[in-house]
């Protein structure tokens, strides 16, 4: 398998980042993650806008983004997989030990790896800890992910798959590398942009979708109470897709996957399979 790092396509064991890079060191970057179907990358065009979107709130200078697209087509071409998880990561560059960023270019790397199956619904729990929703990194997707890892541990040892994070507000924010949508009563609600979370690319899709199929779909403040209480609940992300929620904190939901799940995961699977989003 082969990875694209400054410029040139090498083999994974041979690629080097420097042991002083702002990544390594602080957590210095940004990053997206993309789903490849049949060695095509869907919605494109939107991760590119969110990546120049978190890379410009954190300062960071892109490539042309004809360039991560010959070095993105590069990798998936060299790949034995031809479905997967895409992912390109830009970094602070190699630094000077501190805060403070060095005065050479970013770091860039763009790789593929294999993508593990999800099963039809995932257990969570609510975490202890808090998003900031007015943290500097609010809403970005930055490679700091100290949080998530310490979250997901902590899930994993309770038995569940996915972390979810409330805000300081109280109110539900986002889980660790997915949206989190809520429905009673049919209709579906989920955080919006002011909780804090990061605006998934799939999260906008299935709102589209919610449009689509005559759901009626909000984006606004939902209380922790209110998944736990939901009559479903799901998680949306690039790799998830659309996936139910089986449980809250060990407590089983009344159906899952809920019908309205049902519907929604079958209508962004067939927006997949229509290549509409595919380049």
């Amino acid at each position: 398998m082969k990875i694209w790092i400054d410029g040139a396509l090498t083999e994974v064991d041979e690629a080097r980042v420097s042991p002083m890079d702002h990544g390594l060191l602080t957590g210095d970057g940004v990053f997206e993650t993309m789903r490849v179907y049949d060695r095509r990358i869907f919605a494109w065009d939107r991760h590119l806008d969110r990546l120049a979107h978190s890379a410009g709130a954190l300062v960071l200078a892109l490539p042309e983004r004809a360039t991560l697209r010959a070095a993105a087509d590069a990798v998936i071409a060299s790949s034995p997989e031809r479905d997967g998880r895409l992912r390109i990561t830009i970094t602070g560059g190699p630094a000077p030990l501190g805060s403070e960023r060095g005065e050479t270019p970013p770091t860039v790397i763009v790789a593929m790896g294999t993508l593990r199956p999800f099963p039809p619904t995932e257990a969570v729990v609510v975490v202890p800890w808090t998003r900031n929703e007015h943290g500097a990194t609010a809403g970005l997707k930055t490679i700091s992910y100290a949080e998530n890892v310490r979250a997901l541990a902590h899930a994993h040892a309770l038995g569940a798959s996915e972390a979810v994070f409330a805000n300081t507000r109280g109110d539900l924010c986002e889980a660790t590398g997915s949206n989190v949508f809520v429905a009673t009563d049919g209709v579906v609600c989920t955080p919006p942009r002011d909780a804090g979370c990061l605006l998934g690319v799939t999260r906008a899709l299935v709102i589209g979708c919610c449009a689509d199929l005559d759901i009626e779909c909000r984006e606004e403040p939902v209380s922790l109470a209110a998944l736990r209480g939901a009559d479903e609940a799901f998680l949306t992300s690039s790799t998830r897709e659309v996936q139910g929620i089986a449980s809250v904190d060990g407590v089983a939901l009344p159906v899952a996957p809920g019908p309205i799940t049902l519907r929604l995961r079958d209508a962004f699977r067939a927006l997949v399979v229509s290549g509409r989003e595919l380049s």
